[in-house]
């Protein structure tokens, strides 16, 4: 999914990954939105094993705000945004990720943002969209439906 409302577009010049006030943050709509996001995925038993975010404050807030548990940071979730030329990287470091996880048995929530969710799956997200993903055998994600959630 991508995070939820976060006011603006990018992050700011003097952005630091692991300081949130140099980020663009949730709005309280945003934080009301991904616990209502949260709530609705508890309220349709929809089985989440895990929960991976982006090391973005506002991808990491979402997670969180998700309420199932402990997150994970997932480098390959981090966005590309300012740095295009790490998109390619970044999205096959995901998808084996997610190879693994699926070779687990494992069903996972992803939290991160438009660039690298388009990247993947060639939708662009609105803030707090879900894209619902399955893995092909012939090694490709597949984009099994959209879930817009406001």
């Amino acid at each position: 999914m991508r995070h939820a409302i976060a006011p603006g577009t990018g992050d700011p010049a003097n952005f630091t990954l692991g300081d949130c006030s140099t980020q663009r943050n949730l709005s309280d709509e945003g934080r009301g939105q991904a616990e209502r996001i949260g709530a609705a995925l508890k309220a349709n038993a929809v089985p989440i094993d895990t929960v991976l975010t982006s090391q973005w404050c506002r991808a990491r807030e979402t997670a969180e705000r998700l309420g199932f548990g402990p997150t994970e940071a997932e480098p390959a979730l981090n966005s590309f945004f300012g740095n295009r030329g790490d998109r390619d990287r970044q999205t096959e470091a995901l998808k084996a990720r997610l190879f693994e996880l699926d070779a687990a048995g494992m069903k996972a929530a992803l939290v991160s943002h438009q660039v690298n969710i388009t990247a993947l799956t060639g939708v662009y997200p609105a803030s707090g969209e879900i894209v619902v993903i399955s893995l092909g055998d012939d090694g490709k994600v597949r984009v099994d439906g959209r879930i817009e959630t406001e």
